[in-house]
């Protein structure tokens, strides 16, 4: 008795088209890049979608998001293309090691001495890892995780639950935070620490940030109205001008050593609780990536010298 074979043909042309579209997040991005036409990149990204019978992407309202589906075609397509590469340097006596791939978002108020500090050990770990880090807002961020172009978002706050798909948060640690200032500020300061910050002029996280609304709180809990003197997306642009005087910043304890000797700071007064927590945002619950795994392993030693009050004394 014969049978008839239903399972779909793959074309790996319009698999690579559909690949190149979700890495780029538009049409438009892809066809430039690609120099092809819009019309002809969607049409053969539609031949995929009726071939595999499962719709890849959400066309409903501005841009393209990438289905449930469409987020499992696109991690095997970049396993079969990372797999074509690997073969073919192989081929041409170039390595046949097969590498990892981290596609990493760090949200722009995460302090990148941390973000370093958590990434670094997995870079050590998988030698042949292949890391891509992108910044920017959150909701940037979390909206190129939603559609697949990230695989992970390093963030100082939790996603909302309002995202448009469901997202874990996995929490990696807290650090409470030192107020640093140049050595002529900061002795001045550390006399009647906290009260000689009233109307001391002061460098922020931007209003808009998780951390930030954890510092105004610890102000507002002490009384305290400082001088507000400029307000930072990026942590190491408020360090480098409170290394220039322009007034004292505050400092996560995890990275504290690294950045009273990269700028020349000193500290005020001891570890204040107006700090951050630090997330690995997700897809999935379980983090099947491996250089995940040991960022959140390694998270521990991070944050455990984030606690020590030591680390202030020694420095002071």
């Amino acid at each position: 008795m014969n049978t008839k074979l239903n399972d779909p043909h793959l074309n790996y042309h319009h698999l690579r088209l559909f690949w190149e579209v979700a890495r780029a997040g538009s049409l438009r991005a892809a066809a430039s890049r690609l120099h092809l036409s819009q019309p002809t990149i969607s049409a053969q990204v539609k031949a995929l979608e009726t071939n595999l019978d499962e719709q890849l992407f959400d066309r409903t309202g501005r841009g393209l998001k990438l289905t449930a589906q469409g987020r499992l075609v696109m991690e095997c397509a970049a396993e079969i293309f990372s797999l074509g590469t690997e073969m073919v340097r192989s081929l041409h006596g170039q390595g046949s090691a097969r590498n990892l791939r981290l596609n990493i978002g760090i949200t722009d108020s995460l302090p990148k001495l941390v973000a370093w500090r958590l990434i670094r050990p997995a870079m050590q770990a998988f030698p042949n890892l292949q890391l891509s880090c992108s910044e920017g807002h959150a909701q940037e961020l979390l909206g190129s995780l939603a559609a697949g172009r990230l695989d992970v978002v390093l963030s100082d706050e939790a996603a909302p639950s309002s995202m448009p798909v469901k997202a874990f948060n996995h929490l990696l640690g807290e650090s409470p935070v030192v107020f640093c200032a140049t050595p002529a500020l900061a002795k001045k300061l550390s006399k009647n620490f906290p009260a000689s910050l009233k109307d001391a002029p002061v460098l922020l996280p931007a209003s808009r940030t998780a951390w930030r609304h954890e510092i105004d709180r610890w102000f507002d809990s002490h009384r305290i109205r400082p001088r507000v003197v400029a307000e930072f997306d990026d942590a190491a642009l408020m360090k480098t001008a409170a290394a220039d005087g322009l007034g004292l910043a505050p400092i996560a304890t995890a990275v504290l050593e690294e950045a009273v000797g990269r700028y020349g700071l000193r500290p005020i007064g001891r570890p204040v609780h107006c700090g951050f927590s630090c997330y690995l945002i997700t897809l999935e619950r379980a983090m099947r990536h491996p250089a995940l795994a040991v960022i959140a392993a390694e998270s521990k030693s991070v944050f455990s010298l984030a606690k020590s009050k030591r680390v202030t004394s020694n420095l002071a």
